[in-house]
């Protein structure tokens, strides 16, 4: 039975987690208004590529309508993946079959973009950072954003990502630093300007370990490569060494020291990049992290249960949209839906997040089993 009134609906949040469950809403005649703390669609870069799943990410695309869409702006091509030992060596080589759709690549930021370009205008509220959430358990709950202004509404989406405030409305947990750190390096025009590069990663992704550390290579559209430099380190590891981020020569003179064993080959995508680079510590809530359920707040996606990036990421947000959106839609009363949702969520997120639970460290491990044959960014 759908709802039997009209609930104010705020999602915090427009990625693609949040963009996603205002899309099903709207589809199901319920409205929800999506609050940003970003000026607007295009304040700052949306990050790297993502492989979206015929069995979790692609369900909710094809409940929002957008599936073929997202077809046709997918790279097939991307779900190319090799792995290599730190000689660069190939040990695993996975080329796409013709026709082959299980986890095409995309953009964030045209996934993005598809998501904006099918919501009602004037769905997204641009300029909106959020600094608290209060009201009673039961609701109505209020949201209180930076520029000093508030909104009342029935019930508050999550959907924030690793930090957020949404969450704090429902427990205190907070991530903590997996002891894994990601530094990121750009390559652009790799076609014409880094010809080895493109073809060390090939249409897809490359990733090679040695026990201690390793590296994640991933074609993006738009001729780039993202790199990611990955190693056990204190999350400070920059400014412990008396660098500062912006010190891109002497950090790369620090790399190529940590990576000396490594081939030549590969050390050109220390050596080569475009640009700074950009530290990206790695954080993830507890294994099996829940809540006290409430009838006016509750969470997706990372806010509800950050894990290493291993592949599931923007999946399971989606996921968890698409979920919480149908929920809404076949329950009388927000208070059964949300409970619903809840029901079906904790259990799939915490039942992943403990096998995954310390796999952070397989992003050094010189098998790779989950990292480099589920696609790191997703």
């Amino acid at each position: 039975m759908p709802l039997s009134s009209s609930p104010r609906i705020a999602i915090v949040g427009a990625g693609p987690g949040g963009l996603t469950c205002a899309r099903i809403l709207q589809r199901h005649g319920i409205a929800a208004t999506v609050y940003d703390r970003d000026a607007g669609p295009h304040t700052r870069n949306q990050g790297g590529t993502l492989d979206l799943h015929a069995d979790n990410g692609q369900i909710a695309l094809r409940e929002a309508g957008l599936l073929e869409e997202f077809f046709e702006l997918a790279r097939p091509e991307g779900q190319e993946m090799r792995q290599l030992n730190a000689s660069g060596a190939v040990l695993f080589h996975h080329v796409p079959e013709p026709g082959e759709q299980f986890k095409p690549e995309i953009d964030r930021g045209r996934l993005r973009d598809l998501l904006l370009g099918s919501l009602k205008p004037g769905t997204v509220r641009w300029g909106h950072t959020l600094t608290a959430v209060t009201g009673p358990s039961e609701g109505p709950r209020r949201l209180h954003f930076s520029d000093g202004t508030s909104v009342e509404c029935d019930l508050v989406i999550g959907a924030d990502g690793a930090w957020s405030r949404v969450r704090r409305a429902l427990t205190d947990t907070a991530p903590r630093y997996t002891g894994i750190t990601f530094l990121e390096a750009w390559f652009h025009d790799v076609t014409a300007r880094h010809p080895e590069v493109a073809d060390l990663v090939g249409q897809g992704s490359a990733a090679a370990a040695d026990g201690r550390r390793g590296m994640f290579a991933q074609r993006n559209g738009g001729d780039h490569i993202r790199v990611y430099l990955i190693q056990r380190a204190p999350a400070d590891w920059i400014t412990a060494a008396g660098l500062a981020p912006e010190d891109t020569d002497r950090i790369r003179a620090l790399l190529l020291e940590r990576y000396r064993d490594w081939s030549p080959r590969l050390r050109q995508l220390i050596t080569d990049n475009d640009g700074p680079y950009h530290d990206r510590p790695i954080f993830a809530l507890p294994a099996g992290h829940t809540w006290q359920h409430s009838p006016s707040v509750t969470l997706l996606g990372d806010a509800a249960h950050l894990m290493p990036p291993l592949g599931v990421g923007v999946n399971l947000a989606l996921l968890d949209a698409c979920d919480l959106a149908l929920a809404l839609a076949r329950h009388d009363g927000v208070d059964k839906a949300v409970r619903a949702y809840e029901d079906t969520m904790l259990p799939r997120s915490t039942e992943l997040a403990l096998r995954l639970d310390g796999a952070a460290d397989d992003l050094i491990s010189t098998d790779l089993p989950d990292f480099a044959t589920s696609g790191q960014q997703s």
